[in-house]
């Protein structure tokens, strides 16, 4: 109850002109954030009307639009994408709503990032971009989507990995991750890109005796 007043007298004051105290902005953007995590799309609009910050920060560092990603709540995440959230913005933990998107495999929440100017080159605390998690997590079609949007596939995150290592050492060398290989070898992956320790692609498919990948890796060209 407190909550809904302290909203609906900070929707009055923008109304009668006056400026917001620094609690009435606190409160609506936890607001904010709150209808983000229930998909309260309707919740969201009004509060936005009422010159909620679209792209305010909870104490993670999180907006409502990564909030609404972290739940996969499409209704929510498309309606503030379409009010101009920063599809981009991180947290304290460097995850966007682009990049968690990616890496969970929510692919509704990722096309929308990506049709509103999702940058392909952000990387998470890892320096991996959406691409290496998504291929070591086995989502096929995010992996597609993302290879699609022109993300680069032989980016090297700072364990030294790229998509098709992780895919490989992460992996559970079942059907989603032969896929997987499989779209990141016609994408142009190199096969042959080794990790820090030198091992390469193939010896580490062999290492866990993964047959159906190290088929595909040495159809590709690998050693």
């Amino acid at each position: 109850m407190l909550r809904r007043s302290i909203v609906r007298s900070a929707a009055f004051l923008m109304i009668a002109g006056i400026p917001l105290p620094a609690s009435a902005q606190s409160a609506r953007a936890t607001a904010l954030h709150t209808a983000a995590a229930r998909d309260d799309v309707a919740a969201l609009r009004q509060l936005l009307r009422q010159g909620a910050a679209i792209d305010a920060r909870d104490e993670s560092g999180a907006t409502a639009l990564l909030v609404a990603a972290h739940g996969n709540r499409i209704g929510a995440a498309r309606a503030l994408i379409e009010a101009g959230a920063n599809v981009n913005a991180k947290d304290n933990s460097q995850d966007s709503a682009y990049l968690y998107a990616g890496a969970q495999g929510h692919l509704e929440i990722l096309k929308l990032t990506l049709s509103h100017g999702a940058d392909l080159e952000s990387t998470n605390r890892y320096g991996g971009t959406a691409l290496i998690p998504a291929a070591e997590r086995g989502h096929v079609e995010t992996v597609r989507t993302l290879i699609k949007a022109g993300v680069a596939v032989d980016h090297v995150n700072k364990l030294h990995w790229t998509a098709l290592l992780e895919a490989i050492i992460l992996g559970d060398g079942g059907m989603r991750h032969q896929q997987i290989v499989d779209l990141l070898v016609k994408a142009g992956a190199n096969v042959n890109l080794a990790d820090g320790g030198g091992v390469t692609p193939l010896q580490h498919a062999r290492s866990r005796d993964f047959k159906e990948i190290e088929k595909r890796l040495i159809a590709a060209g690998a050693r």
